[in-house]
């Protein structure tokens, strides 16, 4: 859900119910940066895999691959605020995904 914009950022709300995940994916044109608010996240960044929980944050560069599970048993609330010099949706690439745990239900941007 979109909470604001501006010229150079965005800044959304994010839910990811209990064994889901949002896609593999990658941004050219953005950088990301995302702070848990509930629930337990498990970040993967490029190579490297971390766990974040209330009140953690990770910072997503542009150019890397990055996607965000909830391993836990509570939807996953974060919040991402998008900064770069172009923020369209067709700077969202997407990689294909093994499994079908896609969570869509609040993801919109």
């Amino acid at each position: 859900m979109l909470l604001e914009q501006g010229e150079r950022y965005r800044i959304n709300r994010i839910v990811i119910n209990p064994g889901y995940h949002i896609s593999t994916q990658m941004h050219y044109h953005r950088s990301e940066h995302w702070i848990v608010v509930a629930g337990t996240a498990k970040v993967k960044c490029g190579d490297e895999e971390i766990i974040l929980t209330a009140k953690q944050s990770t910072y997503v560069p542009m150019n890397t691959p990055h996607r965000v599970d909830n391993p836990g048993v509570i939807p996953l609330v974060m919040i991402e605020v998008q900064n770069g010099e172009y923020l369209g949706e067709d700077d969202i690439i997407r990689f294909p995904e093994v499994d079908e745990n896609i969570d869509q239900s609040d993801i919109s941007r």
